[in-house]
C-alpha cells in the first residue's frame, strides 16, 4: 500500500513563540518513505530532535507572525499484519523492557481505575480476542461526535460520556488494555478513510511480540496507515505543541491512495 500524503498549515502567533512541531511519516523499517518534502516559512530557529521512542522526528521552530507549513511525502506500508484476535497477549513478567512504561496509567488514560471494569466485561476472554472485544465494545458503545471533546478530556470522562473523537477512542482503548496488564500506547498516524480529512489518532496494542495498530473508531485499517509518531497518550504525539498564544487560520490534511 503507497499513501500520498499533504498537511498545510496556517497560523499566527503575536508574540515570539517556541513550536514543536510533528506532522512527518516516520522513517522507520514498516514504512518507506518514498519521497518527502516540507516547506516552513522563514522562523527564527530549526532544529530536528528525536521523537518518542526514536520514532520519527519533531521540529523545534522560534516563530512571531504567520507560520506556513506545507508537508507532502509518499509513503509505501509494509509492516507485517496479523490478526489480532490469533495473537498472544505476553506476561507481564516476560515484556521487554521498552514497553513496560506502556502498562502505567497516564494523564489521559487512567487504567488503574478500569480494572474492575474490564475483569467483569472480558474476564473470560484470553489473548488478542480480549484486546478485539475491548475494540467491538467500544465502537458499539462510543459514538463518534465532532466538537464532543476537548484537549483536556480523559479515557474516563469519554467512558462516561460515551461520545468523542478518534483521540478519545484510541484513549479508551488504551485504558482498557493496561488494565488488562497488556502494554497500549497512542499513535498518531495518516489514515485512508478518516472523515472529515485530518490527523488520526489509535491505539497501538503490543501483542504476539510486535505492536499493532489497532483503530475502534473503524475509520482506519492497519495497512492503511503511515505512522508519524506514538506515545504514553496524546500529550506525547500533538502534531503542533505552541509553548504561547496561538491563532488558527486554516489547516488541511489530505490522504489519498497511489
Amino acid at each position: 500500500m503507497t499513501l500520498r500524503i499533504r498537511a498545510q498549515l496556517d497560523y499566527a502567533f503575536e508574540q515570539p513563540t517556541d513550536i514543536l512541531l510533528h506532522i512527518e511519516a516516520a522513517l522507520i523499517p514498516e514504512q518507506t518513505v518514498e519521497s518527502a518534502n516540507i516547506e516552513i516559512s522563514p522562523t527564527e530557529h530549526f532544529a530536528r530532535v528525536p521523537a518518542q521512542d526514536m520514532i520519527g522526528e519533531r521540529i523545534w521552530l522560534r516563530v512571531q507572525g504567520q507560520l506556513l507549513v506545507d508537508y507532502q511525502a509518499t509513503v509505501t506500508i509494509e509492516r507485517l499484519l496479523g490478526d489480532c484476535a490469533n495473537l498472544d497477549v505476553i506476561p507481564p513478567h516476560q515484556l521487554p523492557g521498552e514497553t513496560v512504561q506502556y502498562l502505567m496509567a497516564s494523564r489521559y488514560c487512567p487504567s488503574d481505575q478500569f480494572q474492575p471494569f474490564v475483569d467483569a466485561e472480558f474476564g473470560d476472554l484470553t489473548g488478542g480476542a480480549k484486546v478485539v472485544a475491548m475494540r467491538d465494545w467500544i465502537a458499539g458503545h462510543i459514538a463518534y461526535v465532532s466538537g464532543s471533546s476537548n484537549c483536556g478530556t480523559t479515557a474516563l470522562e469519554t467512558f462516561v460520556k460515551r461520545q468523542g473523537i478518534c483521540r478519545d477512542y484510541a484513549h479508551v482503548m488504551i485504558t482498557l488494555a493496561r488494565a488488562a496488564g497488556i502494554p497500549a500506547r497512542i499513535a498518531s498516524v495518516y489514515a485512508l478513510g478518516v472523515d472529515p480529512p485530518d490527523f488520526h489518532a489509535v491505539a497501538e496494542i503490543f501483542l504476539g511480540g510486535a505492536w499493532h495498530l489497532v483503530d475502534a473508531t473503524g475509520m482506519a485499517r492497519e495497512r492503511d496507515m503511515a505512522k508519524i509518531g506514538v506515545g504514553r497518550d496524546a500529550a506525547d504525539i500533538a502534531f503542533m505543541t505552541a509553548f504561547g498564544r496561538t491563532m488558527l487560520n486554516s489547516q488541511s490534511v489530505s490522504v489519498e491512495r497511489v
